[in-house]
This record gives C-alpha cells, structure tokens and sequence, in this order.
C-alpha cells in the first residue's frame, strides 16, 4: 500500500512543493483570508504529487457557475460517455490492442476536451495575475531564484525567512497528523542512490520525457509543452481557418499519447522552430530525467541523485520489519530532498528540479485490507470522481467515505482510510473544500501493479492540479528488490490451521 502523503507549503508532495502568498499575511498552517475592496478573498495551499507541479497558495473569489453551463456540456458528457461504453466493448470483445489503444486514446481526447470546457466557462474572476504574485513574492523574498547574483539557474530556488518559517510550520504539521497520530516509522535515508537499484525500480529505463534541441545552440525544450504552445500561438492567429483549428486543438488534446515518431512528424508538419532563436530543431529524443553521478573517487560506481524517496522505504523493509518486531500492519515515512532534472522548467515553482518530498508506505496484510479505524472517517463527505463517471461523461459527486467502500467505489478501507486522513490534512493546512476532489484511475491509466488508486486534485488558476497520490500498489516494488538482491522482503505469520496446497 503506497500513500504518496501530502506536504503543504514549500514542499511537494511526491514532487515539488513550493509556496506563495501575499505580504503580510500570517504564517501558520491553516486557512487564511482577506479583504480587499469590499471584496471577501481566500488563500487556498495548493500541493502536488506528481512530477511536474508543486504547491502555492492561491488567491481566488468564491463564485458559482452558470446554470446554463450543464446544457453547454452536455454533449461533451454524452461524447465521453459513447466512447467509454465502446472501450468497455472492445475489451469484453477482447479486440486488437490497436483498435484498443485507438479507442482508449480518442476516450482521452474527449475527456480533456471536456474538462477544458468546464474550466473555460469557470468566471474570469477566478483566474489570478500569477506574474504579479511571483513579483510580489520575490521582491518580498519569500522566495527567489537561487544564484540570482549569477543570472540565475531554472528551476533552482532559495527560499527567504518567511518561506523557511512556512515550511517548517507545515513540516510540524505534518509529522504531528500522520507520523505522530498514526505512529509511523520515520527514516532518513541517503539522496546517492546506486545505478542498480534504479534499474531493478525501473526508473533508468523508464524516468524519461521526449526533448528537442536548437541545432546551432544546443537549448533544449521539451517536446510536449513546445509543441503545444506552438499550436495555440497558431490558434490565435485571427486568420486560422476553423477547420485548421480545430485539427490543432484535436493534437493537443491528444498530447499525451503520441509516440516519438509521432511527434517528429508533428513537428514537421507543423514547422516548429525555437522559439528564442527562429532556428531548426532536431527530432525529439528520450532523455532521462536523473542527475546522473558516480560514487567515489575512481568513478567505478555509477549512481544517481534521488528522483523520489520511496525507494529508501522499500530497501529498509526487512530493518522495519524487525523493528515492529515482525508484525504486520505497520508504515514507514520518509521526508527529505528529491531531484529531478527537468528539461525546461517554467512556471515558478510548479515545475522544479530539487524539491522536497514526504512519503509513507503502509504495510499491510494483502488478505486483510481492513483498517481498525477507518469508522473515523467513514462519516467525511468527500468530493470523489470515480472512473466510471470520467468514462461516462458524468461530473464528481460528494460520498461518504462508509457508502464509496461499501459500494466498492474505494476498493478497501485501509485505502479509504488515508484518503479520509488525507483529505482531513489538506483541509487543515487551507486548501479550500470546495476547490478539492479526489480522482481515480480510469483503468487504462492505472498502474500494471494497482489495484486501486486515486489522486488529490485541487482547482486552481491553472486548472485541476494533482496534488498528492494514494494507491494500493500491492508488493511490486518489494518483489523487485527481493528478486534483484536474492534478500526475501517478505513478512510471515503464524497460521490458526496449515494451508494444504493440492
């Protein structure tokens, strides 16, 4: 059971965490709020867990959407719901894995076409001016690009008096609502991790994004995101045809699933050039996203800076073990510096290359997945969105956290309990409850090695952010250093009668 935990504030949670507010407000983890003109203003934690986006506070007006909004999406909800009941036949009809992965990638495509609109039609007066709240913030140096004095570094920050008097508050009060209240094990393990056991965690061969590069320079741009802004700078030509588009706003939709090849043709088809320079660029190439470095004098040992601090949780498992004095359930946490070398961050502190982290990893018995307190939190009204409303075109709806594990929503109470107790942290530390939705995997994003796993996701100026992971991911990491090192990272127990295996 893995609970990527949520860390507010100049952290990030399972990625980088950064945090922004305005001067003068008060440094304390909880929610906060402001008047300014007559005008009631609130300031929202936003956290993320996934590689890409961090945490802010987010200054937004409270208003409700139109009641017409539902009759505009509704044949974008009917369209997603036509093709989710067709991916489902296809998979039932056991159809080729092509026809499949077509159907699948076109479900995407809709479902972000749809999600895009409901943002689109949020009111203008949600949206914050985050160039002059970086400004605000840097001058007040909450935090500032680190070797500024040097022209500065992307994606390197130093953060001033104010923002390390946050951090450590939200540290506090972290460790007080998950390590100290659930009496988790806490570890510190090394940042220097050997290439091996990167390899066996997958993450040499798989940690990796598509970049291009200017051919006379040498920078460097992510594929992806220039691809993209390249087409909306096209888009917003007034004498863009409909058709053409429309063609454009299918691509980007779609970015997510294109191959490399793919991109290159995109690339061309398109003419996208460096956007700094006017210049060629050469083809998109995979490029891990690890500092690389070698471990002692003679380089003889290859290894890497952490992109993530599970791995050190998963390593000591057999020390754990033994410390819980060989009984099972028990967690382990870890918070601590992660690297991730980013080939263009942009967007502040969203997108970084040296965060800090806060994991736990839940241990538990895989037939008995009933945690003792869930009944604590059975009671909370949540915000979910299963799979079955993104693939049906359908919007989020509260639940009780009882009724989503009694109906099978949430595959177990050991699950639902951390996204109770995750969602109690998130509300504590000022994320504001109705910009606040849990989203499950839809089954063609899940993990190979889950069997259930949902994202905290908060609404912010930059649309629905994922903010922190919760998933049950079985014993794969386990199995995978146990099989590598030849160790068994496993737990017994006594049995009441012997299994007979025939």
């Amino acid at each position: 059971m893995l609970f990527r935990a949520a860390v507010p504030a100049l952290l990030r949670s399972s990625t980088e965490i950064a945090a922004l507010l305005l001067p003068r407000v008060q440094v304390k983890p909880e929610p906060l709020h402001r008047t300014f003109k007559g005008r009631l203003f609130s300031l929202s934690v936003c956290l993320n867990k996934k590689k890409k986006k961090g945490l802010w506070l987010q200054l937004s007006e409270g208003q409700n959407m139109d009641g017409n909004i539902e009759e505009v999406l509704a044949p974008l909800r009917l369209a997603v719901k036509e093709q989710g009941e067709l991916v489902r036949r296809l998979k039932e009809e056991k159809a080729p894995d092509v026809d499949v992965t077509k159907a699948v990638a076109e479900l995407k495509a809709r479902k972000r076409t749809l999600e895009a609109k409901e943002l689109a039609l949020q009111p203008k007066d949600d949206i914050v001016d985050r160039t002059k709240m970086e400004d605000t913030l840097k001058r007040r140096f909450f935090y500032d690009q680190a070797f500024a004095i040097y022209g500065g570094v992307s994606g390197l920050y130093d953060f001033g008096p104010v923002g390390c008097a946050l951090k450590n508050n939200i540290l506090q009060a972290w460790r007080q609502h998950f390590i100290q209240e659930e009496q988790i094990l806490e570890i510190d393990c090394t940042m220097l991790t050997p290439e091996p056991v990167l390899k066996t965690s997958g993450h040499v061969d798989k940690f990796a994004d598509y970049m291009v590069k200017d051919v006379k320079n040498g920078e460097c741009f992510r594929a992806d995101h220039l691809l993209k802004a390249h087409l909306q700078k096209l888009m917003s030509d007034k004498k863009c045809a409909a058709e053409k588009k429309a063609e454009m706003e299918e691509v980007i939709t779609q970015m997510d699933n294109f191959t490399q090849q793919e991109l290159a043709d995109l690339f061309i088809k398109y003419q996208v050039r460096s956007p700094t320079t006017g210049n060629e660029l050469t083809p998109p190439i995979s490029f891990n996203l690890m500092f690389q470095t070698s471990i002692g004098p003679g380089g003889n040992m290859p290894g890497y800076l952490r992109p993530e601090t599970a791995q050190g949780i998963f390593l000591n498992f057999k020390r754990l073990l033994e410390f819980n004095q060989g009984k099972l359930p028990f967690a382990a946490a870890q918070i601590g510096n992660s690297f991730r070398n980013e080939i263009s961050p942009r967007s502040g502190l969203i997108r970084v290359r040296e965060f800090t982290m806060a994991e736990i990893e839940h241990f538990v018995d895989p037939n008995e997945k009933v945690h003792p307190k869930f009944q604590n939190v059975a009671d909370l009204e949540i915000l979910l969105y299963s799979s079955k409303a993104q693939t049906s075109g359908q919007s989020a709806k509260v639940m009780r956290l009882g009724e989503a594990v009694d109906q099978g929503v949430i595959n177990n109470s050991v699950l639902g309990y951390f996204i109770g107790r995750i969602y109690l942290y998130l509300i504590k530390v000022g994320v504001a409850k109705d910009k606040l939705r849990f989203r499950q995997h839809m089954d063609n994003e899940m993990a190979h090695y889950a069997c259930d796993c949902w994202d905290a996701e908060t609404k912010t100026s930059y649309g629905w952010i994922e903010i922190v992971g919760c998933a049950d991911r079985s014993c794969y990491d386990l199995l995978c250093h146990a099989r590598a090192t030849k160790v068994p990272l496993v737990a017994e127990k006594p049995l009441k009668e012997p299994i007979s295996l025939s």
